[in-house]
């Protein structure tokens, strides 16, 4: 699976207003879309995350598994590890709140079992 390495940019803030901050950074790849169980390198620490590939924003997302810091402007690195599920579209914040839910009770279960 690929590796992406970037600098921590602002994103909208909508995972974040649903309970599900997200770390961004710039998305190069065209070939990598929808979301995974992605694994977060920050200086030496490493974190478990769902990632979440937007080729419309050309970004890559990434929510810390049981992760609370400000990392605006910090280098990471973000390894993919299992697709979840493709990209979806949601007609309200209810649905992408559940679906977001669900990709992490998903990632959090990849995990457990390696």
């Amino acid at each position: 699976m690929p590796t992406f390495i970037g600098i921590v940019e602002r994103g909208s803030k909508r995972a974040e207003a649903l309970g599900y901050p997200t770390i961004n950074i710039p998305l190069n790849d065209e070939s990598v879309s929808g979301v995974y169980a992605a694994r977060v390198k920050i200086g030496e620490e490493e974190y478990e995350a769902a990632a979440f590939a937007d080729q419309k924003r050309k970004l890559l997302e990434a929510h810390l598994l049981d992760f609370a810091k400000d990392l605006y402007g910090w280098n990471v690195k973000i390894e993919l590890s299992k697709k979840i599920r493709e990209n979806k579209k949601f007609t309200d914040d209810t649905s992408l709140r559940e679906a977001i839910a669900e990709d992490v009770a998903s990632v959090r279960q990849y995990f457990a079992h390696l």
